[in-house]
């Protein structure tokens, strides 16, 4: 089994460029078989979830070319709506096929898709969606059925506001014959960049990036080519480790827009965040103090950094309270720190962490891809080695992240 070995105690000092984002580059990926003609997807980082994703465009009948950093993608083939339930299994975001394959082909069969345990993530409001768009939905054995002639413009309101089923109503309403409302729906960068890609292919989308989008339905979308923006919980994860290891980071090609939350939370910590257009330098000196974090959509901060955060927070002076509000399963974390040393109290969603002089390196565990992250922040900031299993987790999100780490002068291998 692959690990990473961490030796902790160095700051990390440097220069790292920031490569696309992977919740970005999922559902783009699944908008070309909406496309008649070639598109060209460019930034696309070379993590396990993309390369699953690929996999099921490719079983679909889609020719995939990877080249670097550049998937050349040609959907004029697609002969299959069913998509293979041992790779759905492998990775949640294949469920953003289901809007793209019913929108073009009239039918789609899923099996539950799958990817982190992190708490309950229904597909309920994508399935409602689709059934206020006049698709019919049966469920069997693990399997979802949607069909339909032709889809219709509606006026859908989400109890809450889900990426996930915003992004497939988005992508299945670009087809529907009318024009369809979407309210209360999520505004994370990442659906504003796939309302960009689809513009690019002739959709008609106003609103991306705010809680109500409108979509007029058209009958063609042709290719395009478009470059993903940069992962911003990757540039966040990298903020967090140099504020933890007391490093001075320089973080290029970011949006800085993309990253409110978390900037000002560092800065109440005490960490020096300064920012000049799509660059920011992330300066850490002790001591840094105790801040609440209460998770929430965009723009608030980001759950996907809630764990990296709370490594971070294990060592500051005084009392922090972190809030869990998107996922109720999202602190299995917190044991692996406490054979760190950290001094974490869980209650429901609400952590709260009382601040220790160290940690000391252990052998623990990733259970999940942003607990793993946080796991390799706690261990370059521990005493000693730490061993870090369950990469796999880890590798769905971060595109070689001791080499990226290693680059900024941290002692961490990867290991058999």
């Amino acid at each position: 089994m692959e690990a990473f070995e961490v030796t902790g105690g160095r700051p990390l000092h440097g220069t790292t460029m920031i490569y696309g984002a992977k919740n970005a580059a999922l559902p783009i990926l699944a908008a070309t078989v909406m496309a008649e003609d070639v598109c060209v997807i460019e930034g696309v980082p070379r993590l396990q979830d993309v390369r699953v994703m690929v996999e099921i465009l490719r079983t679909l009948g889609a020719t995939v070319d990877w080249q670097e950093d550049r998937l050349v993608i040609d959907p004029s083939h697609i002969h299959s709506t069913d998509v293979p339930s041992d790779l759905m299994r492998q990775m949640r975001s294949s469920i953003f096929l289901m809007g793209p394959l019913l929108a073009r082909f009239g039918e789609v069969r899923v099996s539950r898709p799958g990817g982190c345990v992190i708490g309950q993530r229904p597909i309920d409001y994508h399935l409602r969606g689709m059934k206020e768009l006049g698709a019919k939905v049966e469920e069997a054995h693990g399997y979802v059925r949607c069909s339909a002639n032709r889809l219709y413009g509606g006026h859908i309101s989400l109890d809450f506001p889900s990426v996930g089923a915003t992004e497939n109503l988005m992508m299945a309403a670009a087809y529907a014959d009318g024009t369809t409302v979407l309210e209360n729906v999520a505004r994370e960068p990442e659906i504003v960049d796939l309302a960009v890609f689809l513009q690019k292919c002739g959709a008609k989308i106003e609103g991306a990036g705010e809680d109500r989008i409108v979509i007029t339905g058209v009958h063609h979308l042709g290719g395009a080519t478009h470059r993903i923006i940069p992962d911003r919980i990757v540039a966040g994860t990298i903020m967090i480790a140099a504020a933890a290891t007391e490093g001075d980071v320089t973080l290029e090609g970011v949006v800085p827009s993309h990253l409110g939350a978390t900037i000002l939370k560092l800065r109440e910590t005490g960490v020096q965040v300064t920012i000049d257009r799509d660059i920011i330098r992330v300066n850490s000196m002790s001591p840094r103090r105790a801040v609440d974090i209460r998770t929430a959509p965009f723009p608030g901060f980001p759950t996907d950094l809630q764990a990296p955060a709370m490594a971070l927070l294990t060592t500051v002076n005084g009392t922090s309270v972190i809030r869990e509000s998107v996922f109720e399963a999202r602190f299995k974390h917190v044991n692996e720190l406490a054979r760190m040393g950290a001094d974490i109290g869980v209650d429901l969603q609400t952590a709260v962490i009382r601040g220790v002089n160290r940690l000391t390196g252990a052998d623990v565990e990733a259970s999940d891809l942003r607990g793993g992250a946080a796991l390799v922040v706690a261990g370059l900031m521990a005493e000693g080695k730490t061993r870090i299993e369950g990469l796999h987790h880890i590798d769905r999100g971060y595109q070689q992240l001791e080499t990226m780490l290693r680059d900024l002068g941290a002692d961490i291998v990867r290991i058999d």
